[in-house]
């Protein structure tokens, strides 16, 4: 589901993801990519502490094949809708 994003990312070395995360979840899973570009995210952790961002960094690192620190949330940290900026 994310492979135009991942090649994006390796054809540009850097990638700005519009995410809906939706925190509280049995998994966490990309559950669809909306007309605008945005990508729901459902995230096993709860929204609370950071835990919520704290597991979706971790999920797009290991879907990207980034390390954590290449995974940066620029807006929304507070917010279920996120800008997410990946290093390559």
């Amino acid at each position: 589901m994310l492979a135009e994003f991942k090649k994006k990312l390796e054809k540009d070395g850097v990638l700005y993801l519009k995410v809906k995360a939706k925190p509280g979840m049995a998994e966490t899973e990309v559950k669809e990519i909306m007309s605008d570009g945005t990508i729901k995210v459902n995230i096993a952790a709860p929204a609370e502490k950071g835990k919520a961002n704290r597991a979706l960094v971790g999920f797009l690192a290991e879907e990207f094949r980034v390390r954590k620190s290449e995974v940066n949330i620029i807006s929304g940290a507070g917010e279920k809708l996120k800008l997410i900026k990946i290093i390559k």
